[in-house]
């Protein structure tokens, strides 16, 4: 049985239509830095987190453009090689680049007030400070690790950042001030500890895309 010539188009076509559909109210499922996980493969997805990537065309054009990234550059005319390390291109090996730090709420509990959150790379810390006698009105505050390889290129580029939780939401976004923090208010009506669980208790700290 001979294969059709236009079986390669009807699985761009079928990709494209997937893409393209419109969902209400859709949004981004998945951080950057679990998408960048799967594709690389030190984590691979959950079965939630596979069925979110399916059901939300946004998050599917994101881990797409991710994936692009990742591919290795050609020779530019002056016969110059650039190579592509994580999905950034021309990173020399000794760079101190950057694309994100993820870290879990390990603590079962969610009637305790939750005070601090570190990721894995203990690189970041998310501090939580409640509001006068302990009710509304919480800050949270992201503090980047003096011992951060990338700190003072972040500080010296006033790069834009974002916490999200395991849903995609974002916690926080802004800049890094002179001592390597950032505070907004708690965006969210739950308290930070039964907030994170209901999100799969996962976070991710990450740089937004410029």
């Amino acid at each position: 049985m001979h294969s059709t010539p236009l079986a390669p188009l009807d699985k761009r076509l079928r990709e494209r239509l997937l893409l393209s559909r419109a969902v209400p109210g859709d949004r981004l499922m998945l951080a950057d830095a679990t998408l960048r996980a799967a594709l690389d493969g030190s984590r691979a997805l959950t079965p939630n987190e596979r069925a979110a990537l399916q059901q939300s065309p946004l998050t599917l054009r994101r881990f797409r453009q991710l994936a692009l990234e990742r591919r290795p550059q050609v020779h530019d005319e002056a016969g110059a090689t650039t190579v592509q390390r994580h999905g950034q291109p021309g990173s020399a090996a000794n760079d101190a680049s950057w694309h994100g730090s993820t870290g879990m709420l390990r603590a079962a509990a969610t009637d305790v007030a939750l005070e601090t959150l570190s990721t894995d790379d203990n690189f970041w810390t998310l501090h939580f400070l409640p509001g006068q006698s302990g009710g509304d009105g919480w800050q949270v505050v992201l503090k980047v690790s003096a011992e951060a390889p990338f700190a003072a290129r972040l500080l010296r580029e006033q790069t834009m950042l974002r916490v999200v939780d395991g849903g995609g939401a974002i916690v926080l976004q802004g800049r890094l001030d002179a001592d390597g923090e950032c505070e907004k208010p708690w965006p969210f009506a739950t308290a930070p500890a039964p907030h994170f669980h209901l999100y799969g208790a996962r976070f991710a700290v990450e740089p937004v895309a410029p």
